[in-house]
């Protein structure tokens, strides 16, 4: 059973990747062996562990950001772990990882990751075939419709291992079904399949633009945001 407050020990945790582990599994042979989103072949998206790398490399927090992050690790209750539920093939992912890896070295936390699916895509509300679901069950988005396994997970942990707070998925602000949805509607003229071909090159352009950039520094202050919130006071 789901436990009311998400729990994990130290020796669960330590079985999860660093950042620079994870980026190296995610362009390893053993993980392109995995299914991907929807369950097809990684293989057709490729190795996106580059695209990961870059991000990171390019995205780094603002200079009041970072010390907002460090200044909420110097509360005596403040954040000193982060457990990460990510896979490579999900743009979220790709984007909001390397937010979290840069969170965790403003703030000199221990941050671990942990893929959400095992050999086959999980298709499933709950976590079925994976190694990792007793973490993902603790974290299921149960939003109208669901549960879903809603990816990326960043959770936090204070320094005697209890529960902070967990972001799921995207920023608040980043309204991604509507997005979505207006971005797949069939425009006057279009047939069914040029309106699927025009989605996909305006969805990889929106990923390419600037405003995936605004979202993961959204991302990062929703984060801050909320850690502080529950820190306060009573």
């Amino acid at each position: 059973m789901r436990p009311e407050t998400p729990q994990v020990t130290p020796e669960r945790f330590a079985q999860g990747f660093t950042f620079s582990d994870y980026i190296a599994y995610a362009a390893s042979a053993e993980n392109l062996r995995r299914e991907g989103t929807g369950g097809g072949s990684r293989h057709t998206l490729g190795d996106m562990s580059r695209a990961m790398a870059g991000w990171y490399a390019t995205t780094p927090l603002s200079e009041w950001q970072a010390d907002a992050m460090r200044r909420l690790a110097e509360h005596p209750d403040g954040p000193a772990r982060v457990l990460v539920v990510s896979e490579e093939w999900s743009s979220d992912c790709r984007r909001d990882v390397p937010v979290f890896q840069r969170l965790a070295e403003a703030g000199a936390l221990e941050l671990r990751i942990f893929t959400r699916d095992g050999q086959r895509y999980g298709a499933t509300p709950e976590p079925e075939d994976s190694p990792n679901a007793d973490l993902m069950r603790q974290f299921l988005n149960r939003k109208p419709g669901g549960p879903y396994q809603s990816i990326p997970i960043a959770a936090f942990f204070d320094a005697r291992w209890r529960y902070l707070y967990h972001y799921t998925e995207f920023p608040a602000l980043y309204h991604k079904d509507t997005i979505q949805a207006r971005l797949r509607a069939r425009r006057p003229g279009e047939s069914e399949g040029e309106a699927g071909q025009r989605y996909q090159r305006d969805w990889l352009a929106l990923r390419e633009s600037p405003f995936f950039r605004v979202w993961a520094s959204a991302c990062a202050d929703e984060i801050i945001s909320e850690l502080h919130r529950r820190l306060l006071p009573g």
